[in-house]
């Protein structure tokens, strides 16, 4: 059926949520994981001022989303589940994700979807029906 799988993902309980799911379907259905993980990028004029003082909060937003792509790609192995896995920077999530999906001959995506509770959330909910409206892969959603 599904032979490589797109796993969206930024981290969030929701995110986690499709993480778990995703690797339990790549390991039922013994198929390939993609893991993406879409970081807003830092706007030029914010980078050099962050730098000019010391502070670098784009390197360690990189880092964290370094350490949580190692994680999943261990739950994967775990699996016994075949994992690569990248960070992409762009300011549309549903963008970047359509974009790997195609990149990567992914034939399914897998992503959460949040429920109620704020902006972000609004926010991140709107990327997730962007993908679904913008892709011709299957996508997945877990709540």
């Amino acid at each position: 059926m599904y032979k490589h799988i797109l796993l969206a993902t930024d981290g969030s309980p929701a995110a986690r949520r499709a993480e778990d799911a995703g690797i339990e379907l790549a390991a039922r259905l013994d198929a390939r994981l993609h893991v993406l993980r879409v970081l807003e990028p830092e706007p030029a004029v914010s980078l050099v001022a962050d730098v000019i003082q010391g502070e670098v909060p784009a390197l360690r937003a990189l880092l964290r989303a370094d350490e949580h792509l190692a994680k999943v790609r261990t739950a994967a192995a775990s699996a016994g589940v075949a994992c690569e896995t990248e960070h992409v920077f762009d300011n549309r999530p549903y963008a970047a994700i359509a974009g790997a999906a195609g990149k990567h001959r992914c034939d399914l995506i897998v992503m959460g979807a949040h429920a109620g509770g704020g902006l972000g959330e609004l926010l991140q909910g709107d990327a997730t029906r962007k993908v679904i409206l913008n892709c011709d892969v299957s996508v997945l959603v877990c709540r």
